[in-house]
């Protein structure tokens, strides 16, 4: 209930256009401390924060040395002015530079920032200025807007690490990138994402929304991940198989409309079956392009959703095994299909 409960929260969010989810600094540092070395000599972009209030500004400023970074930019959406925070900034959007400097003003006050001419959303002319100057974006980007903040990132090629919902995996411009190895789940996924800091007018939805120390009122929807296509350790990682289909073909039933098995948990894909496999989309985030291949999602041969039986299981990737693959067309391994 708790969990139906938070989903509808970010639904009611994403169908009013209103984003207002702000990322914990808890968050912040649980996920970057992992592209530490990626950081040297760049220069980031948080397009979607009020420096004065955004702690993805605050995790750069505080770190901005050890990280080694050229200069730090966040850029703020003017309706960013309303009910959250309360904080007054005029009609225009505004952004604010930190370069390390001695002396420099880490969390700025009004005098400090710039205006833009315009409203500062992420589209204008005026922050896409601002991102061809940038090398890396970090921010928590609006959730009804996630598919069009990916592709602009994509149009000027910039390295990128954002949260979005679990089910923007599944828009197909997102899966394509990640079917194309061009962009892939960070290490943090679901309850790894503690929760969101909301304005006053959202409903503390569920057992696991509260009130922190400092007064915050958080909510915790378990159903978000960051999308990044700067290397990281777990996608190196091989998916340890334990199982075998071979004897067991009961546990694998095939798809009605696609030559492939269905495997209803990542665990519990087979260690010998080089064919087609539908696995559930979080095996997303255990995915080794090394290990396996993409082949397409959801669909079948004739293009309708993947069933067994006449009935259709919760959506499904369609995988294979490279390795096995590979020894298969050696004549090493039998062909599963046969």
């Amino acid at each position: 209930m708790a969990r139906n409960a938070t989903n509808k929260l970010l639904q009611k969010a994403k169908k009013s256009k209103s984003d207002e989810f702000y990322t914990q600094l808890c968050d912040i540092e649980s996920e970057l401390q992992y592209y530490k070395n990626h950081f040297k000599d760049k220069v980031v972009f948080c397009n979607c924060d009020d420096a004065r209030i955004s702690n993805f500004f605050k995790y750069f400023s505080s770190n901005f040395k050890e990280l080694g970074l050229k200069k730090l930019i966040a850029a703020c959406y003017q309706e960013q002015k309303k009910e959250l925070f309360n904080t007054e900034n005029g009609e225009n959007g505004f952004f604010y530079e930190y370069t390390g400097t001695e002396g420099e003003i880490k969390h700025p006050g009004s005098t400090d920032i710039v205006y833009f001419n315009g409203d500062g959303d992420f589209r204008s002319p005026e922050s896409v200025e601002l991102l061809k100057q940038s090398d890396i974006v970090v921010t928590n980007p609006p959730f009804s807007l996630f598919r069009e903040f990916v592709g602009q990132l994509v149009k000027y090629d910039k390295k990128y690490l954002i949260i979005g919902n679990i089910n923007a995996i599944t828009y197909k411009e997102i899966f394509k990138l990640i079917k194309e190895n061009k962009a892939w789940l960070g290490i943090n996924l679901g309850r790894g994402v503690s929760g969101f800091i909301v304005p006053e007018h959202y409903e503390l939805y569920g057992t696991e929304a509260r009130i922190d120390s400092s007064g915050n009122r958080i909510v915790s929807p378990n159903n978000c991940l960051w999308l990044t296509n700067i290397d990281n350790f777990k996608r190196h990682e091989d998916i340890e198989l334990t199982k075998k289909y071979f004897g067991n073909e009961a546990e694998y039933p095939k798809y009605d409309n696609y030559d492939g098995i269905n495997v209803d948990k990542t665990e519990y894909i087979p260690l010998d079956y080089d064919g087609y496999m539908g696995v559930p989309i979080t095996f997303l985030h255990k995915f080794n392009p090394d290990q396996f291949e993409i082949i397409k999602f959801r669909k079948g041969s004739d293009d309708k959703d993947l069933s067994i039986g006449g009935k259709c299981p919760y959506f499904r990737i369609l995988i294979r095994n490279k390795r096995l693959q590979n020894k298969s067309l050696n004549g090493s391994v039998n062909n599963s299909r046969q």
